[in-house]
């Protein structure tokens, strides 16, 4: 068990691990995110996780949850096979090294960087309105992009914790034409890989509880299918704006943590 761990496994806080799975799990599937938007956070803000070890183990937990949103999502043929591969080639490089940067930064730095992420996130939410007809048409320069994407999202994703969605999803949509679905689902196969490789890293690094990981990520496979399903349904449009209001909490939290953090 690492040394990091704030407090005793007891009942509350399993309890608290399997409704973290939960609502990561269901924004997982709804979002075509990891769920290392929630993770993270609510580990450090619910169980006074240190920030690098909520990364670590968020980023673990999101293994099943990606699996299971690919199967999802390929139900729907919302998949893109082959550029989901470029962007893992490159996320793979990628996450080992955020992960190795992880323990070399500071606390209020990773927290700090963790709130502007989210920021450009939340911006990009209302700049961006997909397409359900649009599809990502894969070329050698598209190719390219996409292993170059995959560098950059594998170094927020061992840095941070988040799988990537949360860059890939908007990347896909903007830049490569894609439509939401495919975008979600593709960003979601990405993942695992991702994830895989940083949590390796985060193993070596002792960054990783992996009895919180597993707890979470079972609860969370329960619920990302069911967020898939109503991201079919859900107006593209009214969806970004949902997550853009949770995540606006979110960085608001972080950021009060971060500032009493620094005062003290």
């Amino acid at each position: 068990m690492p040394e990091s761990v704030p407090r005793e496994r007891d009942a509350r806080f399993f309890l608290a691990c399997v409704g973290i799975g939960l609502l990561a799990g269901l924004l997982s599937g709804l979002f075509g995110v990891g769920g290392g938007t929630v993770i993270v956070p609510l580990l450090v803000l619910a169980l006074a996780f240190d920030q690098r070890l909520a990364a670590g183990t968020s980023l673990a937990a999101i293994v099943p949850t990606a699996t299971v949103g690919v199967v999802s999502y390929a139900l729907h043929d919302a998949v893109a096979w082959i550029p989901a591969l470029l962007l893992a080639a490159g996320a793979v490089a990628g996450a080992q090294f955020g992960t190795w940067l992880l323990p070399r930064l500071s606390i209020t730095f990773l927290r700090w960087a963790f709130v502007g992420f989210l920021v450009l996130v939340i911006v990009s939410l209302f700049l961006v309105i997909p397409s359900r007809d649009a599809m990502l048409e894969l070329t050698l320069l598209s190719g390219l992009g996409l292993v170059v994407l995959g560098v950059i999202t594998g170094t927020v994703a061992g840095l941070i914790g988040v799988g990537g969605g949360i860059i890939v999803v908007p990347a896909l949509v903007v830049l490569f034409g894609t439509s939401d679905l495919v975008a979600k689902g593709t960003s979601l196969l990405m993942m695992i890989p991702t994830a895989i490789s940083g949590t390796i890293g985060n193993l070596r690094r002792g960054n990783v509880d992996l009895v919180s990981a597993a707890a979470v990520g079972i609860a969370a496979c329960t619920t990302t299918a069911l967020g898939a399903w109503i991201a079919t349904l859900v107006d593209p449009f009214l969806g970004n704006m949902l997550f853009a209001v949770f995540l606006v909490f979110i960085a608001t939290q972080m950021a009060i943590k971060a500032i009493r953090g620094r005062a003290r």
